[in-house]
C-alpha cells in the first residue's frame, strides 16, 4: 500500500523529531524501549507502544492480512506435486502362472492456472484487506497516542487544580485567622466569622474531591501505559498559542484525504466489491494447464513385468460449472449484502469523522480566545484581591468582599489552567482526525514540558 503516513511508532521509538514518509510492514517496526517509570509525555507514549494489547492486536491483524495475501497469490502460481509408492504384488494368469514381484510407482505433476476468476479476485481482495489492516493499525496507533496524551494532561490538570486549591486554603486560613483575631477584639461581627469558616470548609471539601480526581487520573494513565508514574513534566507558566491558519474547509479536506480510519473503510468497500466479483465468477469456467510424469512397473500399469514404463502427459483442463444446488446464487447475494454493509460503514465513518473535525476545530478556535481572556481575567483578579485586602485593613470593604475576591482569584487561575489543557487536547484531536498527527507534534509537547521542568 502506497501511503504518505508518517509512522508515529518509529518516530517515538527512535526519539526523532523529523522523519520522512515511509511505507512499513508490521515486522519492520522497531520494538519500543522498555520503561518502568514514566516522567515525560514521551515516556508514556513509548510505554504505550510496548504494552498496549490493542496495538498488538492491530499489528497481528496486519500480519494476518499479509499472510492471507500471500496465500491467495500462491493459489495462482504453479502447483508442483510428487508421489511415490512401493508395493509387493502378486499376479496370476494362464500363460505364466503366478508371479510375485516388488512394484514401484512414482510421478510428478505440475499445474498452472490460466483462468480462474474467483482466485484472481480473491488475490485482489486480499491485497486490499492487507492495506485496510495497515491503515487500521496506524489509526489505532494515533488513537492510542492521543488518548495517552489526553490522560497525561488530565493528570497535570488535576494536580494543578489541587495545588491551586491548597494555595487558596492557605489564603483562606490566613483570612480566617485575621477575622478570628478581629472578632476576639469585638471589631467584627460574628456573621463575618461564620461566613469565613463556611468558605474555608467548602474549600477543604473541594480539596478532598480534587485529591480523589488526582488519584483516579493517575491510575487511568498507569492502566493505559502499563508503567508507574514518576514526577511528571509540566507545562511552562507561559505558553505560546499558535492560532490556526487554515480555514475549516482545509481541515475537512485533509480528513477526507488522509484520515486512516476513513481510508480503512474505503479499502473495506473496495475489498467487498472484489468479493462480489469473485462470487459472480463462480459461474465462469476454470482453465488450467497440467503436465504429469509417471514411472511404474506395476502390473496393471503395463503388461511387461520385466521393464519400467514411463508416461508423460500434458493437457488443458477446462471445468464448466453447470449446477451447484443454488449455492452460487446464495454466495452472490451474501457478497452483495456484505458490500452494502461496507458502504454503510464508510458513509457513517465519513459523517462521524467530519463532525469530529468540525468539533475539534471549533474547540481549538474557542480555546485560543479562552486562554487570552483567562490570562487577562487572572491578572485582574490578582489585582482585585490585593485591593480588597488593603481595603479590608482600612475598613472600607467587608469580609465577604475579600472572600469573593479570594474565590475569584483562584477560580480564574484554575479556569486558565483548564483552558490551556483543553486547547492542547483539542489540537491533538484535530491533528488526529485530519490525519496530520506526526511524531513532531508529540515530541514537541514533551520537549516543552521538559524545558518547563528545568526552569
Amino acid at each position: 500500500m502506497k501511503t504518505r503516513l508518517l509512522p508515529l511508532a518509529l518516530g517515538i521509538a527512535l526519539g526523532s523529531a523529523a522523519l520522512a514518509p515511509a511505507t512499513l510492514c508490521a515486522a519492520d517496526l522497531p520494538p519500543p524501549i522498555g520503561i518502568s517509570v514514566g516522567n515525560s509525555l514521551a515516556d508514556f507514549f513509548t510505554a504505550t507502544l510496548n504494552n498496549s494489547p490493542e496495538l498488538s492486536i492491530a499489528r497481528a491483524r496486519w500480519s494476518v492480512g499479509t499472510a492471507r495475501k500471500d496465500q491467495a497469490t500462491g493459489q495462482l502460481l504453479p502447483q508442483v506435486n510428487a508421489n511415490a509408492s512401493v508395493s509387493d504384488n502378486d499376479r496370476t494368469d494362464n500363460a505364466t502362472g503366478r508371479q510375485t514381484y516388488r512394484g514401484e510407482r512414482y510421478g510428478v505433476s505440475i499445474s498452472q492456472v490460466l483462468f480462474y476468476w474467483q482466485a484472481f479476485q480473491a488475490r485482489r481482495q486480499a491485497r486490499l484487506v492487507e492495506d485496510q489492516n495497515e491503515a487500521e493499525y496506524y489509526a489505532t496507533l494515533a488513537n492510542l497516542l492521543t488518548e495517552v496524551a489526553d490522560q497525561y494532561l488530565l493528570v497535570l490538570q488535576a494536580e494543578d487544580a489541587l495545588r491551586s486549591v491548597n494555595a487558596e486554603l492557605d489564603a483562606m486560613s490566613n483570612q480566617l485567622k485575621r477575622v478570628q483575631a478581629l472578632y476576639d477584639l469585638q471589631l467584627t461581627r460574628v456573621t463575618d466569622l461564620y461566613e469565613t469558616q463556611a468558605r474555608f470548609a467548602a474549600t477543604q471539601a473541594n480539596a478532598v474531591q480534587l485529591e480523589s480526581e488526582v488519584t483516579i487520573t493517575r491510575e487511568n494513565l498507569r492502566a493505559s501505559s502499563g508503567i508507574d508514574i514518576g514526577t511528571l513534566r509540566r507545562l511552562p507558566q507561559a505558553i505560546t498559542i499558535e492560532p490556526l491558519q487554515d480555514p475549516i474547509e482545509v481541515w475537512l479536506q485533509r480528513t477526507q484525504e488522509h484520515n486512516k480510519e476513513l481510508a480503512a473503510r474505503e479499502l473495506a468497500l473496495q475489498a467487498a466489491d472484489k468479493q462480489v466479483s469473485a462470487a459472480r465468477g463462480s459461474y465462469l469456467p476454470q482453465v488450467s494447464l497440467t503436465y504429469q510424469y509417471q514411472g511404474s512397473n506395476v502390473g496393471f500399469d503395463n503388461q511387461s513385468l520385466s521393464q519400467k514404463v514411463d508416461t508423460n502427459y500434458i493437457g488443458l483442463n477446462v471445468a464448466v460449472p453447470l449446477f451447484a444446488g443454488g449455492s452460487n446464487s446464495a454466495r452472490v447475494r451474501e457478497a452483495f449484502g456484505l458490500r452494502n454493509i461496507a458502504e454503510g460503514q464508510l458513509r457513517q465513518a465519513q459523517m462521524d469523522l467530519l463532525a469530529r473535525t468540525r468539533q475539534a476545530y471549533a474547540q481549538v478556535k474557542t480555546g485560543e480566545a479562552r486562554i487570552r481572556a483567562g490570562q487577562a481575567l487572572a491578572e485582574s483578579t490578582v489585582t482585585s484581591l490585593t485591593a480588597m485586602q488593603r481595603g479590608y485593613e482600612l475598613g472600607s470593604v467587608t469580609t465577604v468582599d475579600v472572600l469573593n475576591a479570594l474565590r475569584d482569584r483562584f477560580a480564574s487561575e484554575r479556569d486558565l489552567q483548564r483552558a490551556r489543557y483543553d486547547h492542547i487536547r483539542a489540537r491533538l484531536a484535530l491533528l488526529r482526525d485530519s490525519g496530520s498527527l506526526s511524531a513532531d507534534d508529540i515530541l514537541d509537547i514533551s520537549a516543552s514540558m521538559e524545558t518547563a521542568t528545568a526552569q
